[in-house]
């Protein structure tokens, strides 16, 4: 058990990172603001999400007054080399859900950790299997759950998740937000 002397500042909007690290017993408080998610093109796939998460932890930077530690997350969802970020629109969602059935696909969940002394940077990688979703299945989904603000359009943790995925590889954690296995480790190095 690592007992954080330090202050941790989320810099994070999404609820269900918020929610995994309570459960995980960390004291944090949330500090939030937006930031350009825009990556290079040429980027490889697997790279983006830490590079993201870096770029939201040193846009957050000046939140460090002395002790502070800021945590900052980005997650994508990968298949064939193409990915799904949050879509903009329900016909986007149900392009993005319509592509996902009946495949296996990755959620990369990129981590940094930023103090005045330290920078740590790492990635959960998870491989996520689907059942078949009928297009019927899909827009209930779209309806019911607005995942609007979940890469990949579905977010583990609901229906999606207890009715459609059939698999993983990797932690469910990560595939809600936020490798806290990688977290918890990370910090150890502060």
């Amino acid at each position: 058990m690592i007992t954080l002397h330090r202050p941790l500042i989320l810099a994070s909007k999404s609820p269900r990172r918020s929610q995994l690290l309570r459960e995980a017993g960390f004291d944090f408080t949330v500090q939030t603001f937006d930031v350009d998610e825009s990556f290079p093109a040429d980027m490889p796939c697997t790279d983006v999400a830490p590079w993201l998460a870096q770029k939201k932890a040193r846009a957050a930077a000046h939140l460090i007054q002395d002790k502070e530690i800021i945590l900052s997350a980005d997650s994508v969802v990968i298949l064939d080399n193409h990915i799904y970020n949050k879509p903009q629109d329900e016909a986007e969602a149900f392009s993005m859900l319509r592509a996902l059935s009946g495949k296996q696909h990755l959620v990369v969940t990129g981590v940094c950790l930023l103090s005045k002394e330290r920078e740590v940077v790492t990635a959960g990688h998870t491989k996520v299997w689907f059942a078949p979703l009928s297009d019927e299945e899909i827009r209930y989904y779209i309806t019911t759950w607005q995942p609007f603000d979940k890469a990949g359009s579905y977010g583990a943790q609901d229906w999606i998740g207890h009715c459609k995925i059939t698999r993983i590889e990797g932690t469910f954690q990560n595939v809600m937000g936020l490798p806290v296995d990688l977290v918890y480790a990370a910090l150890a190095e502060f």
